[in-house]
């Protein structure tokens, strides 16, 4: 997949070839791994049940602990947030009710003698990915990791299912999985380009790029649009909203009305 970003990213740029090359390979791979880590961040289209095991007392957790699998196996490199947890219970499932963090904070951490249960709430603290890995595969620190909170504190070591958002591992190869799945695939040269040209620093390449981001947005767009069922059209992210009309308070004119 990476031969085919480079491709059509040098195709937008009319990159010519050596030796008056504009833009290196090495340069065009860093904003496409960009330009993806962006896009799976927007539109949430890079989705997996993660699995994390509890620690009995132990309320905080890192996304770093989330395990996502293998990267070279499922193209994902870590967890950007949580949508939902739960754990089994009996022949299914118990769904843990998410909360906003100040909630949580005054109703659920505001207690001086907790006691150890099944988790019940949960609640995001920090913010930002996994923690692991970079998405444009420059050096071999850190990153500071999400995180959430638990309450109550887990009595026992509950295996919890994470739906989360995910970033996909950075391309090197050809070979290398591509986590983000088509139709925003078509997306992300245009990000790539709009990077690049932005780097030239000249009035006309920048104009240029902000028309590759017009473009870029577009195909996210009709992505979204095509991923939606028509018969549950408004129920996934991203997906426009059918009463914004209404919460604006605009009213539809009537042709002929009296």
């Amino acid at each position: 997949m990476l031969t085919q970003y480079l491709a059509q990213t040098g195709l937008l740029l009319q990159n010519p070839s050596a030796p008056t090359t504009l833009y290196t390979t090495a340069n065009l791979t860093s904003f496409i791994n960009i330009a993806r880590g962006q896009l799976a961040g927007e539109a949430e289209c890079c989705r997996y049940l993660g699995t994390l095991t509890t620690t009995i007392g132990q309320r905080a957790y890192n996304f770093s602990s989330i395990s996502t699998g293998t990267a070279s196996v499922t193209g994902v490199q870590g967890a950007l947030h949580v949508n939902s947890i739960r754990y089994a219970l009996g022949d299914g499932y118990q769904r843990l009710q998410p909360e906003q963090w100040a909630w949580f904070e005054l109703y659920a951490l505001n207690n001086p003698v907790p006691t150890n249960g099944p988790p019940a709430y949960w609640s995001q603290y920090g913010q930002g990915g996994a923690g692991t890995g970079s998405i444009t595969g420059i050096g071999s620190g850190t990153l500071i990791s999400g995180s959430f909170y638990l309450d109550p504190p887990p009595d026992l070591a509950y295996v919890l299912t994470l739906d989360c958002v995910c970033y996909p591992q950075a391309l090197a190869a050809d070979t290398d999985v591509e986590a983000i799945p088509y139709l925003w695939t078509d997306a992300v040269p245009y990000f790539a380009a709009y990077l690049a040209l932005l780097s030239s620093q000249t009035n006309q390449r920048m104009a240029d790029a902000q028309r590759y981001f017009e473009m870029y947005k577009m195909f996210v767009d009709r992505a979204r649009q095509a991923a939606n069922s028509s018969i549950t059209r408004y129920i996934y992210e991203q997906a426009s909203d059918p009463t914004q009309i209404n919460k604006l308070g605009i009213q539809k004119s009537t042709a002929g009305g009296g």
